[in-house]
């Protein structure tokens, strides 16, 4: 169950540096992170985080022009934290880092820092107002607050943690007492937990079932859905856990996909030993039950896993005739060229990336030795003035750092700024219309991939694929892509 929090940052009457220094310095503080152990960054140093953010800010300045002055929202404070003993530093500090990285879309700067010094963990982010190309801002939009929490709350559920169900927004429990409530969870409590957890990660009741064994939980399928979860003492019915978790809600909460299966005539909503399947519901890897069992899985979870390895089974052949595909030679060149088009695409799409980025550096170099130059000759016309340099220091060492890219560069003729404007917005534009492609062609590759799996399973054919590269490819989907 995690609070967040997003507040703006202004300079004030302070200097700008002044400002950086102070708010990151808060965060890295080593007291508060394990001695720094709890500090990660992205697009830039922590060590050096308020000194790159200051120079990002005098790159959009020679860029643009703006100057809003003392009203500027030099960065954003971030903060997410955590129920008194529900997580640990790792996992708090990882859910921090993806939280701002959803929220910026991967355009902002900024550090993570997760402080464990309290008996609640939580995480603190300094975002760079000032985007990596030095040509924009992040707004706190209106409803910005409502969007971190939703996203808090997606990052907790994928990491089996719990959510406040109904957030008040205002004359709620106070933050303060909110930390200080560290009553421990109950079986009933855990049980919640667990289903809402699972019901964010499966696409079907089966995968909801597999997903709680996955984790855990002991599952009985008799009149009534019955589930144990680890370190419980019995079973608990899930009719008896309130609105919105017995079968038929839980059903309904996995998007109806299986309506067929909702109670009718008084007969049981769940049956054991029910097997149907429809064209709309999707299909997963196959188990492998003599591994299970080798784990130490009892006589319970083998029948079970039979009767799931079976549903799947059907499903493929129902995405096979789906997709014409009616041999497996067929399915093994469909398949590799699914994933040369997704590896053609994504490497198209990095490539641009890097160029991108080498564009928005050429920017910020041309900026700022244009905006420096005058400075410069003035200094070289002193004589190399010691009094000159201590007082534009700045201007001076930003000047030369711009000459030293270029040479380092090999560049002989600067391109003028609306040239590399130009280039940036047309390779924005194609990544663009890949990425228009990019999801559906990936899920294409993963379903090929995962039905190759099943039936190489099912007619034992050695298998030309890491065991493991459909998991791995499913596991990426459910996180951000960066």
């Amino acid at each position: 169950m995690a609070t967040t929090a997003i507040l703006p940052i202004h300079a004030g009457k302070r200097a700008v540096a002044t400002a950086l220094r102070m708010s990151v310095s808060y965060i890295e503080n080593k007291d508060k992170t394990d001695g720094g152990e709890w500090v990660t960054a992205y697009e830039c140093d922590p060590l050096i985080a308020d000194a790159e953010f200051l120079f990002s800010k005098n790159q959009y300045a020679a860029i643009t022009g703006r100057d809003q002055g003392s009203r500027d929202v030099i960065a954003y404070h971030l903060r997410i934290s955590f129920k008194p003993g529900e997580t640990d530093a790792e996992t708090a500090n990882r859910i921090g880092y993806d939280l701002a990285m959803k929220l910026t879309h991967g355009e902002h700067a900024f550090v993570c820092c997760t402080h464990v010094d309290k008996h609640h963990i939580h995480s603190h982010i300094a975002i760079n107002s000032t985007s990596l190309d030095c040509m924009s801002k992040f707004r706190n939009f209106k409803g910005s607050s409502f969007a971190v929490r939703r996203i808090a709350d997606h990052l907790c559920l994928e990491n089996g943690l719990s959510i406040i169900e109904e957030p008040k927004p205002s004359k709620g429990k106070s933050y303060g007492k909110w930390q200080g409530d560290n009553k421990p969870q109950s079986n009933r409590d855990k049980l919640k937990q667990f289903i809402d957890t699972a019901i964010q990660n499966a696409k079907d009741y089966d995968e909801f079932i597999a997903t709680l064994i996955a984790a855990g939980c002991e599952v009985k399928q008799g009149k009534y859905l019955s589930i144990k979860v680890p370190g419980a003492d019995r079973f608990a019915r899930c009719k008896s856990l309130g609105d919105g978790y017995d079968e038929q809600a839980i059903i309904q909460r996995l998007s109806g996909l299986r309506k067929e299966m909702q109670p009718h005539d008084g007969a049981p909503t769940m049956p054991p030993s029910s097997f149907v399947i429809t064209v709309h519901t999707k299909f997963s890897l196959l188990i492998d039950i003599q591994k299970k069992i080798q784990e130490g899985k009892g006589k319970a979870y083998e029948n079970w896993a039979a009767i799931y390895n079976l549903k799947q089974a059907a499903k493929t052949l129902i995405f096979l005739k789906e997709s014409g595909i009616d041999s497996y030679d067929d399915l093994v060149k469909k398949s590799a060229a699914a994933s040369s088009d997704y590896s053609g695409k994504l490497s198209r799409i990095k490539e641009i990336e890097v160029r991108q980025k080498e564009v928005s550096e050429l920017q910020k170099n041309i900026g700022t030795y244009g905006k420096t130059r005058d400075t410069y000759a003035k200094y070289k016309a002193s004589g190399w003035d010691r009094g000159f340099y201590d007082t534009h220091a700045t201007d001076i060492i930003l000047h030369k750092a711009a000459k030293k890219y270029f040479n380092d560069t090999g560049m002989k003729k600067l391109p003028s700024i609306n040239t590399l404007r130009q280039e940036w917005a047309t390779l924005q534009s194609e990544k663009k219309n890949l990425y228009k492609g990019y999801h559906e062609l990936k899920d294409k590759r993963i379903d090929l991939l995962r039905a190759k799996d099943n039936v190489q399973r099912i007619l034992g054919i050695g298998k030309d694929v890491p065991e493991n590269a459909t998991q791995h490819e499913q596991k990426r989907k459910i996180t951000h892509d960066r």
